[in-house]
């Protein structure tokens, strides 16, 4: 069975199309007017060897709050959609990614409970045309839709543009190892179902 999933979202503030391949090999095609917030997604997707096709616009003019949120409630809902009845997962996954001065720890679950904790503090700056604190909002709303518990925690770094990266490349490497098949055809839990 392939594990993909494609959302289309349109509302009066965005329009947006993304594709999710979760056994893929870090393809991406990602069209959005958030330069740097581009680079991040293609860094996930190399680090996770996800596919990744997205085109989103939005009403960019009043900031871009509102496209970010909203790509990450796609990704949410095409991952757990992608998921599916989420057999054989390994369902947890872990990883401490150090760039330069930083180092940030992730860790998540799997397990069809929404909960975000965001332990990343960092200065409010402008990276090109983004915010750094919409970085929160998008995984709060990537962690609602997909209903995974993750931890986000930076142990060390002074560099946003760093933080910000080892974020999403720890984020990466453990939704990697989480969605990775084991040799076991049952739900990786004592209920049955995830």
């Amino acid at each position: 069975m392939e594990r993909k999933a494609k959302i289309i979202r349109r509302t009066n503030e965005t329009d947006i199309s993304l594709e999710l391949n979760i056994d893929g090999s870090g393809i991406t095609e990602i069209k959005t007017s958030a330069s740097f917030f581009n680079h991040l997604l293609e860094s996930f997707a190399k680090h996770g060897n996800f596919d990744l096709k997205l085109v989103a616009k939005g009403d960019i003019e009043t900031g871009l709050h509102h496209l970010i949120e909203d790509i990450g409630i796609c990704m949410g809902k095409a991952l757990n959609e992608a998921l599916a009845d989420k057999k054989s997962i390994e369902r947890f996954g872990f990883s401490i990614i150090p760039m330069d001065e930083t180092e940030v720890i992730v860790s998540l679950d799997l397990c069809g409970r929404a909960y975000l904790k965001y332990n990343v503090d960092m200065p409010y700056e402008m990276i090109e045309n983004m915010e750094t604190m919409i970085i929160e909002d998008f995984f709060r709303a990537l962690t609602s839709n997909a209903f995974i518990t993750l931890h986000i925690n930076k142990a060390s770094g002074l560099n946003s543009h760093h933080i910000i990266e080892a974020v999403f490349k720890a984020f990466a490497r453990s939704l990697k190892i989480a969605c990775a098949l084991g040799d076991k055809e049952a739900v990786p839990s004592t209920k049955g179902i995830l």
